[in-house]
């Protein structure tokens, strides 16, 4: 009997001993966490997506609480409005940004890039980037197997099975990158979303020189420099035989899809051109 109860003594003074211990160490190793972290990570739309570069919605809020401005920090699910809430909270004031849209810079339909053969492996984008360089003759363009479906969180992009091209959906869209990290081929890129959504971009990735492209895709970019020369905005550049437009420049007035010999510049949500009509040519009596 004594032995038991010399026991419980025993692990009633080393329990208490080491809960002292354990609050002791508690105290020593305390680490302070904001209580505006939490109040920031409500504000947050809980996406989670790592759109903002930070590991979910807490890590973007603790990097918003510490740091002195918002430059670099954005969150591209909630947009103006979150930021404007985040602001509130932390006393601070949130810049505007620009909406951004995810764009598929591939216009190789099944019309202009025909299949030379057919993959019948397995239907992953990143397996089949690094198995061979595709089922046409563009070793650039898309592969259509909806690695970038999958990756969206949003239901915003879908493979057409007809065209076997993805295509975004603007008003689900919420830029937050998960479809341009998934793609291998770097087919795809968030780019302004532009006033009543028009955009204008090169939708081709093919830095082949010009007659290669063309014999793989009709709708290619030749990298001919009509559209740089045209542009009086100078938001056009060609690099490593493809142009680019650069959105921050281009005030869409749309010349360069005028003279762009192949198609492979795209205008978004534009009205329908004016038709020009030729008058007849009265001769002078």
């Amino acid at each position: 009997m004594n032995l038991i109860l010399i026991s419980l003594l025993t692990l009633s003074v080393l329990g208490a001993a080491l809960a002292v211990l354990i609050f002791f160490v508690a105290k020593k190793f305390y680490v302070f966490e904001d209580k505006r972290i939490d109040e920031v990570e409500a504000a947050l739309p809980a996406a989670n997506c790592g759109g903002c570069g930070f590991p979910g919605c807490r890590g973007f809020a603790n990097a918003c609480v510490k740091a002195d401005t918002f430059d670099g920090l954005f969150c591209p699910v909630g947009g103006n409005e979150t930021m404007q809430k985040v602001a509130d909270i932390l006393g601070r004031t949130a810049v505007a940004a620009a909406p951004t849209v995810a764009v598929v810079r591939c216009g190789g339909t099944c019309d202009h890039r025909p299949r030379m053969n057919e993959y019948d492996g397995v239907k992953h984008c990143f397996i089949a980037h690094n198995l061979y360089s595709g089922e046409t003759g563009c070793s650039w363009g898309c592969l259509g197997l909806g690695d970038c479906e999958v990756s969206c969180e949003f239901d915003a992009i879908h493979v057409n099975p007809v065209t076997k091209l993805p295509e975004v959906d603007d008003d689900k869209c919420t830029s937050c990158g998960a479809c341009v990290k998934a793609c291998p081929k770097l087919l795809i890129e968030l780019r302004k979303k532009g006033p009543k959504s028009r955009r204008i971009y090169v939708s081709c990735r093919n830095e082949d020189k010009g007659h290669i492209a063309r014999k793989s895709c009709t709708v290619s970019c030749i990298a001919c420099g009509k559209c740089e020369k045209v542009c009086p905005h100078e938001a056009i550049t060609i690099t490593n035989n493809l142009a680019f437009i650069h959105d921050d420049k281009c005030k869409l007035c749309r010349k360069c899809v005028e003279v762009c010999p192949t198609n492979a510049i795209v205008e978004l949500n534009f009205p329908p051109r004016k038709v020009k009509v030729e008058e007849p040519v009265v001769e002078a009596k």
